[in-house]
Parts: C-alpha cells; structure tokens; sequence
C-alpha cells in the first residue's frame, strides 16, 4: 500500500532530527542563558534574510521548467506563495534586537559561519545544478520544530533577556504548524516519483546536519552588549 508524499518526508524528518533536538538542547542549557540567547537571534536572522532568495531563485527555475516539467508549475506557485509569508521576517528579527537594548550594527558585523553558509549555499547549488524540488526538504525542516509558547517562556525567564526579543520567534511558534500544513498539502498533491522523494530526502538529511552544526558554532558575542541594562 501506497503511502501519501507527505508521510514519506516526514518520516526521513524524523529519523535525521535526532542531532538537531540535542544541539538546541545542549545550545538552552548554557549558563549562564543570556551569554547565547543574542547569538542565536543573529543566527535566526542570517537564516531568515535567505529565505525569500532561495524561494525566489526556487520560482525563477520553476518558470523556466515549466514547459517540460509537470511539478514545475505548482512547485514555483508555492514557492511564490510562501515567499509572501516569510518576506520581512529577517527584519522584524533585527528589530527585535534593537527593542531589546542590543547593537545591530554589531549583529550585521558578525560573519555567517562556514556552517551556515553550507546550509544556505548547498540549496542554491541544488536549485540551480539539479533540480528545484530540493528545496523543499529545507523548507520542511525549518518549519519542523516551532518553539512552544512555554519554551520561549522558560527561555526568557532563564537568560533575563527581554521579552522583546522573541517577538519574531513567538510568531514563527504560532504559523509554523500552518506553513508545515500547507508543505504537506503541496507534497501531497504533487506527482512525485521515487527519485523526487530521494532527493528531497537528501536535502532533509543534509539540512538537520548543517542546521544543527551552525548551532552548534554559536559561541557568546561579547561586543553584542545590551546597551540599557
């Protein structure tokens, strides 16, 4: 028996976030809490601000697809759709930074990692050398594991920073599960093939890999100073 495209991803989601849960984990049981919490907003943000580029590259391949390729058409619709959910997001993080007392002239300063720039770089790679549809393993791991209400509770009483801060990952807790939802649906009405599963499985595998080493990077930035304490 046949099971839905959805499953089937989820499914290698499940077996490869193992190493990403305990990276975040080990990441909110630094101490002291606050010494973290900053770096890992500048890391939300330069994940943040490749997200409409990637999508936008992901659409621009898709139209150029469309006449030979019959997931082009609602593969680039989505990826259009989706960039509208995400646009601005990688700026509400920076302000929240600001509203928190921290400097985002020094946040901006701060080099992406190696790691990030694997995570990020690869999908570009792919999009343009391979095929689109590897994107979405990405883009169904990030929307994978909203934080809950109570976690980022714990997370601000813990460090001390100020709930302004997670404004923008209070908003990611609340629609991920809708946009996890949507990437079900759009998998689902898809006509994937064996090989399209295999290579969205690759992107999944490698993705939790390289998410979970760039937090795993993230080291105390001590020049990234609230200024109103």
């Amino acid at each position: 028996m046949s099971i839905a495209n959805s499953e089937s991803v989820r499914t290698k989601v499940a077996l490869c976030i193992g190493p990403l849960e305990a990276a975040f984990e080990k990441l909110w049981s630094h101490d002291p809490l606050e010494q973290v919490v900053p770096p890992y907003l500048v890391l939300l943000h330069q994940l943040m601000r490749a997200s409409v580029p990637l999508m936008g590259r992901g659409a621009e391949v898709c139209e150029k697809l469309a006449a030979t390729d019959p997931l082009a058409r609602r593969l680039g619709a989505y990826y259009l759709g989706h960039i509208e959910d995400e646009r601005d997001h990688d700026a509400w993080a920076l302000e929240d930074l600001a509203s928190a007392g921290y400097d985002v002239d020094c946040a901006l300063s701060i080099v992406p990692s190696p790691q990030l720039a694997n995570l990020v770089g690869s999908q570009y790679y792919w999009l343009n050398h391979h095929h689109p549809i590897m994107l979405m393993g990405y883009i169904t791991v990030l929307e994978a594991f909203p934080p809950s209400k109570q976690r980022v509770d714990e997370i601000r009483d813990r460090s001390g920073v100020p709930e302004a801060a997670f404004r923008t990952l209070r908003i990611h807790g609340e629609l991920d599960p809708t946009h996890s939802a949507e990437i079900d649906d759009t998998l689902n009405e898809l006509p994937l093939g064996k090989t399209h599963l295999e290579m969205i499985g690759v992107s999944v595998l490698h993705t939790c890999e390289w998410l979970s080493r760039s937090v795993q990077s993230l080291r105390p930035v001590e020049f990234l100073a609230r200024r109103v304490r």
